[in-house]
């Protein structure tokens, strides 16, 4: 049976994601730091007709660079195990479907290269050893998610 009257729910459903870092070493940069701004969707409407949107960010700096270095960034898919169609985010056995992008269309998954996902890229050289990122993130409009805190830990690795 389908509770219809939930006029408390807007105010009481927080989602979040929660991202860790690491890196994988190559030849041609000594080295690199990596830091994380998750996303943080803030407040969920129940069957709102469009996507609650919200941004995070990778911050990359490095030293010991020799030339122009691809970088790739890859994102776990979460608690989920897959990038497609979502994501999720739980509260306990609820959940709440979310996907992370490399694009502000919404349209390239970010992900590993796998599973229909693509990898974020950037270019690094000595005279811009930093980078930034965006990851943007939406939770899919048309959801009934019961209040609660929802949230998902992502992996962030960067390849050079």
């Amino acid at each position: 049976m389908r509770r219809m009257n939930r006029p408390n729910l807007r105010a009481a459903l927080v989602c979040g994601l929660a991202l860790f870092a690491g890196i994988a070493h190559g030849a041609s940069i000594t080295d690199c730091t990596v830091s994380v701004s998750g996303v943080v969707f803030g407040t969920y409407t129940p069957l709102a007709a469009t996507a609650l949107l919200s941004n995070g960010s990778v911050n990359i700096a490095c030293t010991g660079i020799k030339g122009r270095n691809g970088v790739t960034i890859d994102l776990s898919p979460g608690s989920s195990g897959a990038y497609m169609p979502t994501r999720i985010l739980t509260s306990g056995a609820l959940r709440l479907n979310y996907n992370l992008y490399v694009d502000a269309g919404y349209s390239q998954v970010w992900g590993n290269g796998s599973g229909g996902s693509v990898e974020g890229s950037v270019s690094i050289r000595k005279q811009s050893p930093n980078a930034t990122l965006t990851i943007y993130g939406a939770a899919a409009a048309l959801q009934d998610p019961a209040p609660g805190v929802y949230s998902d830990s992502v992996t962030v690795s960067v390849n050079y």
